[in-house]
């Protein structure tokens, strides 16, 4: 019986310490998700773009515009050789900047799309105090479209993002009735639901809903009081049942950062015309590097079918 207790003692101080530990590392991953690192815009990178647009006849200008709260934010619009009058705006992943999506920017501009590559708020050589996943950037977006329809004219304007771009792109659509469509690849389904897998090492989101819980039970209220929003309010889960816009969604088969339910549960909240392509063998984000010329095809056929369906 002695024994028995001893081992139960242990058990309760090694709960105990578990449950502290998830708690204290929960407030770390809030503050830490706001404020991710940033990646500078290196001229080494504007030169490398710059090259790359010039083989392909595309001409670049700088692009900012300021949101309410004062922060300037800073991309680039590129046209290319011979445009079809479309317009699409790329929305990269945390922690990243415009160029990455050099990639799907070059495949744009050889089929005739121009182009809108910003660095979200907090991100790149964008101002901003923190990110917010959707709840600030979809009025940023606005303001991008709103600058854009003044100088350009724009048969059909479409969003790509991926991961935290992806989530961007969705929420933003699900507000903005000039957006005809989105791609999105890795977004997830809502801000809770997504720090159950960062909340389980991104191993197992099982963890991050049992033993771990204490971390996504500190990190939500944590981003909800130094951010100024409600998780549930970041979702583009509620934003595609919200509004009934064309969407392609893309998951990659060995995603574990933002596995393939999330999509899943968008594609079946989504009410307007939908796809969702499972990237056989992909990582996060990798659908592109993965199958370069089956993206090529989904993405450039759902763009065209909108055009020809607003052409008609």
């Amino acid at each position: 019986m002695r024994i028995l207790r001893r081992l139960t003692i242990v058990a309760s101080c090694l709960a105990l310490f578990t449950v502290l530990l998830a708690w204290t590392a929960g407030c770390a991953l809030g503050t830490g998700a706001l404020h991710p690192q940033r990646l500078a815009l290196s001229p080494d990178s504007i030169v490398r773009a710059d090259q790359a647009f010039a083989r392909l006849g595309a001409v670049r200008a700088d692009f900012t515009v300021r949101p309410a709260d004062g922060a300037v934010l800073s991309g680039w619009k590129v046209r290319p050789a011979q445009p079809n009058g479309d317009w699409v705006l790329l929305f990269h992943g945390v922690a990243d900047n415009r160029m990455g999506e050099m990639s799907y920017a070059q495949l744009l501009l050889q089929h005739g799309y121009s182009v809108v590559m910003m660095d979200a708020r907090g991100q790149g050589a964008s101002e901003g105090s923190m990110v917010t996943y959707g709840w600030k950037e979809r009025d940023d977006i606005r303001l991008v479209i709103d600058h854009l329809s003044m100088t350009d004219s724009t048969h059909c304007l479409f969003l790509l993002g991926e991961s935290m771009g992806a989530a961007v792109a969705l929420q933003s659509a699900g507000i903005e009735p000039r957006i005809d469509g989105v791609v999105a690849e890795s977004s997830f389904r809502n801000l809770r639901e997504v720090t159950y897998d960062y909340a389980g090492l991104q191993w197992s989101p099982f963890l991050g809903k049992t033993l771990f819980r204490p971390a996504s039970m500190a990190a939500v209220p944590r981003m909800e009081k130094e951010g100024g929003f409600r998780a549930e309010e970041v979702s583009p889960e509620r934003a595609v049942a919200r509004r009934a816009f064309p969407v392609l969604l893309i998951c990659d088969e060995k995603d574990t950062t933002i596995p393939c339910r999330h999509s899943t549960a968008i594609y079946a909240a989504a009410t307007g015309p939908k796809d969702l392509w499972k990237v056989p063998g992909a990582g996060h984000t990798g659908a592109f590097g993965a199958s370069p010329a089956e993206f090529e095809r989904r993405a450039i056929t759902f763009f065209a079918e909108i055009h020809k369906k607003k052409m008609s």
